[in-house]
């Protein structure tokens, strides 16, 4: 067997695993193994990359290789729940600048694409500008996740937009300078940095709220520069690992859009939303009703039907083992405990089913938006634990609320409703939330974790 043929085999065993590890990401319990199966047909695709015919430099290779793993290893394991979003938006980033370096490299190699074919010098282009655009979005978004900048809508109002196609006018200026055969290094150059710029400048308008659907678009993006980059080095592996990625992140971004009743361009100009202070328990003439552990406990101990809403807050107080007791114990005494699970709650698509997997909670209890809301109005407690916008009433009835239209999960139609939060802070989106003035609501504030474990020692007291 020649090593052409050796190669060729090789990389249609590691786009075998590639989808096949994907299959698995469709449920918790195959999601581990999914993940590994994924990871060695990379591994094969890297071997079948370095048994290409003239590659040098294995010093270098090594080094690489060495510092990613010792970067990338520990990074991964220390990481908390709570900062997955942030990983996974860096992760997302790291892989489009590393494209956009590669369009550098290969700019440089070949000259300015002197000699090459067209398609190789437009592949690299485009590579370079989303690549870069993408490694500058998840560098943001990371930021506003992680709170090192503010979660509120960045920008210039009006002009932003005009900003913006003016950035990315000058960026396909370059391009095409460089199509035409300059080979000047200052026009690759003035392309990475007008298209870094483009992609901080897009990113920074855009609020909180939006946050998810943002860590999809740019996943997806960095899938189609690596692809269009493995179209330009004939890199079988690239186009095909890239194409997966950029195509799934395309699927997931366009649902979740959906989810929030938002166009992805309405998203792309300008999001809604970002973090904001602490307000008083009372809202003007509108005021909530506190409960106690020991009040919540007689609540659902009674109840024939419990639905459990979790949000960011339960990831922030990594509450997902003690809500796991509750529900144990609970169903233990004959009451039926579901999860309702909304498509952009938390931080990233997937947090709230990442966190009670972990938590070992049965995925048949995981009920997604459309098939829990009818639900809500045979429930005789839903117990919201730190979501926020995406149980707020106000985005069907009001509609001058900033979220108005965006499916909610229908907690209000419980016949009561126990909020677990810290305080009267508001979510994402930045507005309050009716439901916490509800008659039938009433508010257990302090850390979820604290307050879950009480509910449930008052629970077995009973």
């Amino acid at each position: 067997m020649s090593r052409e043929v050796l190669i060729q085999l090789l990389y249609i065993i590691a786009f075998a695993l590639f989808i096949y590890g994907l299959m698995g990401l469709t449920g918790p319990r195959t999601a581990v193994r999914g993940n590994w199966i994924a990871a060695a047909g990379m591994g094969v695709a890297v071997v079948a990359t370095l048994l290409t015919p003239g590659l040098g430099n294995w010093w270098l290779i090594l080094l690489g290789v060495g510092i990613g793993t010792a970067v990338g290893v520990p990074s991964a394991k220390q990481v908390k729940m709570t900062a997955m979003p942030q990983m996974v938006a860096l992760f997302n980033g790291v892989g489009g600048g590393a494209v956009a370096l590669i369009a550098w490299v290969e700019f440089r190699e070949s000259a300015g694409f002197a000699g090459e074919p067209a398609h190789v010098a437009v592949a690299s282009l485009f590579s370079a500008i989303v690549g870069s655009v993408s490694f500058w979005g998840s560098l943001v978004a990371y930021g506003k996740l992680q709170e090192l900048i503010t979660g509120r809508p960045v920008g210039v109002g009006r002009l932003q937009q005009p900003l913006n196609l003016l950035i990315l006018l000058i960026a396909l200026a370059c391009a095409a300078a460089v199509l035409t055969g300059n080979g000047s290094e200052l026009l690759i150059i003035g392309l990475l940095l007008a298209a870094a710029a483009l992609g901080v400048l897009v990113v920074l308008p855009i609020g909180g709220a939006d946050m998810p659907v943002v860590i999809s678009l740019l996943n997806a993006l960095t899938g189609l520069s690596a692809a269009a980059m493995g179209l330009a080095l004939d890199n079988t592996a690239l186009i095909v690992a890239g194409m997966i990625v950029g195509a799934s992140g395309s699927i997931l971004t366009n649902l979740m859009a959906k989810a929030m009743n938002r166009s992805i361009p309405a998203i792309v100009a300008g999001g809604f939303g970002g973090g904001g202070g602490s307000t008083a328990v009372d809202a003007g003439d509108r005021s909530v009703r506190r409960t106690s552990a020991a009040d919540a406990a007689v609540q659902m101990a009674y109840a024939n039907q419990v639905i459990i809403v979790p949000g960011y807050g339960m990831a922030v107080a990594q509450a997902q083992h003690a809500v796991r007791e509750l529900a144990d114990l609970l169903e233990s005494r004959g009451v039926a405990v579901y999860y309702a699970i909304h498509p952009v709650a938390g931080r990233m698509p997937g947090h709230m089913n990442v966190l009670l997997a972990e938590a070992d909670v049965p995925y048949e209890r995981l009920k997604e938006m459309e098939d829990i809301n009818r639900e809500f109005g045979r429930t005789d407690v839903a117990m919201v634990i730190g979501a926020n916008d995406v149980t707020n009433p106000a985005a069907r009835t009001d509609p001058a609320s900033p979220i108005y239209g965006m499916p909610i999960l229908n907690v209000d139609e419980s016949r009561s409703v126990i909020v677990l939060k810290r305080g009267m802070a508001p979510g994402f989106a930045g507005v309050d939330n009716a439901l916490y003035f509800d008659p039938k609501t009433s508010m257990l504030f302090g850390d979820a974790k604290a307050s879950v474990s009480e509910v449930t020692e008052e629970l077995k007291a009973l």
